[in-house]
C-alpha cells in the first residue's frame, strides 16, 4: 500500500483538470533514468495510473470548503502563482498559502484514510 505525501499530491493535482497532463508526467516512483534496468513484472511495475485514479477520488471526497476548492483550481488547474490567487480573492498572500496547504493536507488525509485533529 502506498502512502500519499504532500509532494505527490501536488504533482498529481493538475491531472484532475487536464487529462493530457499524464502524458508528460514522470512516474515519481520510477528509478533514475541512468540506473540499470532490472527485469520487472509489468503488472506490478508502476503506480502512476493508480495514483491518477486516486487523485480524482481525493478531489471528490476530501472535506474541502469552497475557498479551498477555488484555491486548488486556481493553483493546480489554472497554474496561477499564489500572488495572483491572493490578488484575485482579495486576500493576503499568506492566506492563499494557508488555504492551499490546508486543502492539499485534506486530500492527503483522505487518500491515506486518516483524519486531522480538527475533523475529529
Amino acid at each position: 500500500m502506498s502512502t500519499y505525501t504532500r509532494e505527490l499530491v501536488e504533482q498529481l493535482l493538475p491531472a484532475v483538470w487536464d487529462h493530457d497532463t499524464a502524458y508528460g508526467m514522470a512516474n515519481p516512483t520510477a528509478p533514475d533514468p541512468d540506473m540499470p534496468r532490472p527485469t520487472a513484472d509489468p503488472a506490478h511495475a508502476g503506480t502512476l495510473y493508480a495514483h491518477l485514479a486516486d487523485i480524482h477520488t481525493g478531489w471528490q471526497h476530501a472535506p474541502l470548503n469552497d475557498t479551498e476548492r477555488r484555491a486548488l483550481i486556481m493553483r493546480f488547474g489554472l497554474d496561477w502563482p499564489q500572488k495572483t490567487i491572493a490578488r484575485h480573492e482579495r486576500i493576503a498572500a499568506s492566506t492563499a498559502s494557508e488555504r492551499l496547504a490546508r486543502a492539499v493536507g485534506r486530500i492527503v488525509e483522505t487518500l491515506n484514510g486518516t483524519e486531522s485533529e480538527s475533523d475529529k
